[in-house]
């Protein structure tokens, strides 16, 4: 088991990204219950995974994750994620001895851009670039399974005569604000 130590925080000038190599991501969720593990599917790249994470205790939770053949990842992700699924790109960028993890979100979530970073404890000290805004660790709405669900949900409304994007949110949604 290992235990997952991140923060997370919105992008807010994604020129970072330039002549940058991303690698495309597809994951979907099997399976969350309110205060339980979630159960996941990732392709990312040529290799899949099957992970299981425990909800958050402030920065942390515990994960444990298992490579699993694409085929079968490609199979849970068309039979068994009831369209909980996001599709996002990553590219890697190092920052003050920090690798940081920065997702460029596509679909219904096109103009979301993520920034996280895994820490080795806690306390750890993080030098924030320029380019990372809003810090969103704790902000459910930003969660990857938050993002799929909403994903499902628009699938099964039909296609939006728009993408959400800066000018269309809600109250309650998060703002998908890309500033170069």
């Amino acid at each position: 088991m290992a235990r997952e130590i991140e923060r997370r925080f919105l992008v807010r000038d994604v020129r970072i990204l330039d002549g940058r190599k991303g690698e495309r991501i597809v994951q979907g969720y099997l399976a969350k219950e309110s205060g339980a593990m979630s159960t996941r599917v990732r392709i990312r790249g040529d290799r899949a995974w099957l992970t299981l994470k425990s909800p958050k205790q402030g920065y942390s939770r515990d994960e444990f994750e298992y490579a699993i053949p694409v085929a079968d990842a490609q199979a849970l992700l068309a039979n068994h994620c009831a369209q909980r699924v996001v599709r996002k790109t990553r590219y890697l960028v190092d920052h003050a001895h920090h690798l940081f993890e920065v997702d460029v979100f596509e679909g219904h979530h096109a103009g979301l851009v993520v920034a996280e970073v895994e820490l080795p404890h806690e306390q750890a000290p993080v030098s924030l670039p320029g380019w990372v805004g809003e810090e969103i660790t704790h902000d459910a709405r930003y969660g990857n399974f938050t993002l799929a669900v909403e994903s499902a949900l628009r699938a099964s409304a039909g296609p939006a005569p728009e993408s959400r994007h800066a000018t269309k949110t809600s109250p309650s949604a998060p703002k998908f604000i890309v500033r170069a």
